[in-house]
C-alpha cells in the first residue's frame, strides 16, 4: 500500500504538551467526529477481485472497453478531468462495505485519472471519490442478461441487483447496454428516481453534456472484424483510435514529402 504522510507542523502541540483530558476529548469521535475518508475503509482495505465470481471476461470484453477508452475524446472535458474504469470493483454503499458491482466500463466526470503509477486505483470507492459515474456501460452476455436489464429480483438479505445499484444507489444519469449478438444498443436515462428507455431510431445516442455520441460501428479493431461501440463527434465522424491517428499522421507526412519532392527538394539532404 502506498501512503505518504506529511511531518507534523513544528508549532503544533504533541501528546506530551496536552493534558490527558484534552487528548481523550480529541480522540472521542462523538465530540469531534472525523470525516468519512478518514474512518471508512479505502480501496486498499476492500477486496479488488473475487476469483470465484462467475462471468470471466472473454476477448470481446477485453477489446471493447479499450476501444471506448481510446475514442472517448470530449471537447468539453480534458482527459485529466475524466476517470474511466474498466472491469473495476465499484463500491457504492457506505453502510455496506462488502457490496460492490463490476461494470464493464464506466465514466466519471470531474474525477482525475491517476498521474503516477503508485496512485492508480485498485477499486472505485464512492465514499472516497465523492462522485458517481456519469455513464455505465454493460456488454450483454447470455449469463448476465437478466441482471443487466433489471429482470432479476432482489433476494432477501442479498445485495441489490446491478440495475438497482446503478439506478437507486449510484443514480448514474446514463446506463448503456450493448448486445453484440443481436446488434442492439439500449440506452436508459435517469428521470426522477427511475431509468427510462430512450427510443433510438438508429444504434446511436448523443450525450450533450460531453458533446460526444456513442454508437455501433462495423469495422476492424485490433485485427478483429465485427460490431463495436465507439464514440463519434458532432459531425457524425467516428473518433479515431490511436492506430488510426498514427496512420493519419503518416499519410499527411507522406503527402508533404511528395509535394516537397515535386518542388525539387532533396529530402535526403535536409
Amino acid at each position: 500500500m502506498y501512503q505518504s504522510e506529511a511531518p507534523p507542523h513544528k508549532n503544533l502541540p504533541t501528546m506530551y504538551d496536552l493534558p490527558s483530558e484534552d487528548i481523550n476529548e480529541e480522540l472521542d469521535s462523538t465530540i469531534h467526529p472525523r470525516p468519512p475518508w478518514e474512518t471508512m475503509p479505502t480501496m486498499y482495505d476492500l477486496p479488488s477481485e473475487n476469483p470465484e465470481e462467475p462471468g470471466l471476461p472473454d476477448e470481446f470484453h477485453d477489446f471493447q472497453p479499450q476501444l471506448l477508452r481510446e475514442t472517448c475524446q470530449s471537447p468539453i472535458y480534458p482527459r485529466e478531468e475524466m476517470f474511466i474504469g474498466t472491469d473495476l470493483n465499484l463500491y457504492y454503499d457506505p453502510r455496506h462495505y462488502s457490496w460492490y458491482k463490476r461494470p464493464d466500463w464506466f465514466l466519471v466526470l470531474g474525477v482525475p485519472a491517476s498521474e503516477k503509477q503508485e496512485d492508480m486505483r485498485w477499486s472505485y470507492v464512492i465514499w472516497q471519490e465523492g462522485l458517481s459515474p456519469f455513464l455505465i456501460v454493460e456488454l450483454l452476455s447470455p449469463g448476465t442478461e437478466a441482471e443487466d436489464l433489471g429482470q432479476t429480483l432482489r433476494s432477501a438479505n442479498k445485495p441489490p441487483t446491478k440495475w438497482q445499484a446503478y439506478e437507486q444507489y449510484l443514480r448514474s444519469p446514463y446506463y448503456v447496454i450493448f448486445d453484440r449478438y443481436e446488434n442492439r444498443l439500449r440506452v436508459f436515462q435517469l428521470f426522477g428516481t427511475k431509468y427510462q428507455a430512450v427510443e433510438l431510431l438508429e444504434p446511436k445516442f448523443w450525450f450533450p453534456e460531453l458533446e460526444l455520441g456513442v454508437g455501433v460501428w462495423a469495422g476492424k479493431y485490433q485485427g478483429t472484424e465485427g460490431l463495436w461501440l465507439r464514440w463519434y463527434n458532432q459531425d457524425g465522424d467516428w473518433i479515431p483510435t490511436f492506430a488510426e491517428r498514427a496512420e493519419q499522421e503518416k499519410q499527411r507526412a507522406d503527402k508533404l514529402a511528395d509535394k516537397l519532392r515535386a518542388l525539387g527538394v532533396n529530402l535526403d539532404e535536409i
